[in-house]
């Protein structure tokens, strides 16, 4: 791998008789791993080896899987790198919690976190570049949570929406990427010696809007992908000087992390609660992680008045941006529900409509209607000339165990299925309809029954080849 002089300068300084070594490990091959999801059911059914735990995370593992397998279609498991699974780690989150996950895409802490909220409380996960956001929507969809927002805005815009509103803030900040050179060496391309600064610059933008959101009491998680002491310690000395109300919480350090070093930046002890990756240490590549509390108390929750509050943008009244399911539609819903659920799955007072796509989208949510988005809720479905068509969202979210209208099918039918192609079920005899297909267990995709064949509604843009 070839450096830039300057990177190997600045490096030799700070590392002195360590350089060495920090080098030859930029040089190795990155070590892949991946996590379980325990959103779904029977987590631990997977083809893949668990022989190898990663050590902090409850359902990591070292190894590579493949985005062609049954488990990953199903989000049964989500790959990500080691380091950055210790981010999600460190953010805590507990069910019933409000959490904003500001620079989300592709969404490997996302699905983490909506994991770890189990379907109690909300996760706003947010990517101000619309294509990423694209790709984050579908990493979340895929692992089948139903209390998140997908938003594609900018964090001043969600600052004005979200005052004081989020009980955790992750802030993965876009940096200079300088702990991905081994996974991504095109990322050295677009190093020079003044590019951490002008990270450093835009990611202080960025902790100025997350902050505005944070309540008193809440926690912000701060992660970065490089080494720069610029976008690092320097970044926290910052924030503990400009807002005095934080202070910098310590992390578990497990074997191999170190500690921030407060040298590189003003000095300040605590920064050594902070956390440094570094691929010459530890099993994963270049990471920095930090996490700070709000210490104001945090206020005490008062009833609110029967009028709902609801903070508009622009000039004029705003439309609203869902509405209630007419009579027909509320029929075609409660009707496809009875046939397939076995118990209510979703109370009829949190669904919505916008336009004809039938969304969960409880009540107590905030208003988004004055915000992009990509994903507003979990979409259940379609409604279409006096029918209702489920959504692939659907699937995903559900357990088979659940559903009273569901046909099992083999893992090379399954591959023809998610290619596009229909299946003829010589030997079973059910009434005509939709119905949850599975596959070892796991939901992949509705289909409806038309005298024995099964007509494929698997999405046309996610169809492949396994």
């Amino acid at each position: 791998m070839q450096l830039p002089a300057e990177f190997v300068t600045k490096y030799q300084e700070i590392l002195g008789q360590e350089a060495p070594a920090f080098f030859a490990s930029l040089s190795q091959q990155p070590l892949k791993g991946f996590r379980l999801n325990p959103l779904k059911e029977d987590e631990k059914k997977v083809a893949y080896s668990l022989a190898e735990p990663v050590p902090y995370v409850a359902t990591g593992f070292y190894g590579a899987v493949s985005g062609h397998s049954l488990e990953h279609q199903t989000g049964y498991v989500y790959s990500q790198e080691p380091s950055a699974m210790y981010v999600g780690e460190v953010a805590d989150v507990s069910p019933g919690e409000v959490v904003l996950d500001l620079c989300a895409a592709p969404g490997g802490k996302s699905t983490q976190i909506a994991a770890k909220l189990n379907g109690a409380g909300l996760l706003v996960s947010n990517e101000i570049n619309h294509k990423r956001a694209t790709i984050l929507a579908q990493n979340l969809e895929r692992i089948g949570a139903a209390n998140v927002l997908i938003l594609n805005e900018d964090p001043a815009t969600l600052a004005h929406t979200f005052p004081g509103y989020f009980d955790k803030i992750l802030v993965d900040a876009p940096c200079s990427g300088e702990g991905m050179f081994r996974k991504d060496p095109t990322a050295i391309k677009y190093w020079h010696k003044d590019y951490p600064a002008q990270c450093a610059a835009r990611q202080k933008e960025i902790l100025r809007e997350a902050l505005k959101m944070l309540k008193p009491g809440g926690q912000l998680i701060y992660s970065t992908c490089t080494f720069a002491p610029e976008e690092d310690e320097q970044i926290v000395a910052w924030l503990l000087t400009e807002y005095p109300e934080l202070s910098c919480l310590p992390i578990k350090k497990w074997k191999g992390m170190d500690a921030g070093r407060p040298e590189l930046a003003d000095g300040n002890r605590s920064l050594e609660n902070t956390i440094r990756l570094f691929p010459h240490h530890f099993q994963g590549e270049g990471h920095f992680i930090a996490k700070l509390k709000d210490q104001r108390p945090a206020p005490t929750i008062q009833k609110q008045s029967g009028k709902k509050n609801k903070k508009r943008r622009g000039k004029g009244k705003q439309p609203e941006l869902f509405r209630h399911l007419n009579a027909e539609e509320q029929e075609l819903w409660t009707t496809f529900a009875g046939q397939m659920f076995k118990e209510e799955v979703f109370l009829i007072q949190g669904l919505r409509c916008l336009g004809n796509k039938l969304y969960w989208y409880p009540e107590e949510w905030p208003d988004i209607s004055t915000l992009k988005f990509i994903r507003p809720g979990l979409q259940l479905g379609t409604f279409k000339k006096k029918r209702f068509e489920p959504a692939y969202s659907l699937v995903l979210y559900l357990p088979p165990s659940i559903c009273l209208r569901k046909i099992a099918i083999s893992v090379e039918e399954w591959k023809k299925f998610v290619a596009g192609n229909t299946l003829t079920l010589l030997q079973d005899k059910q009434e005509n309809g939709w119905y949850l297909l599975t596959c070892e267990g796991k939901s992949f995709s509705f289909g409806k029954l038309v005298n024995g064949t099964l007509k494929n509604f698997f999405p046309k843009g996610l169809r492949f080849k396994p």
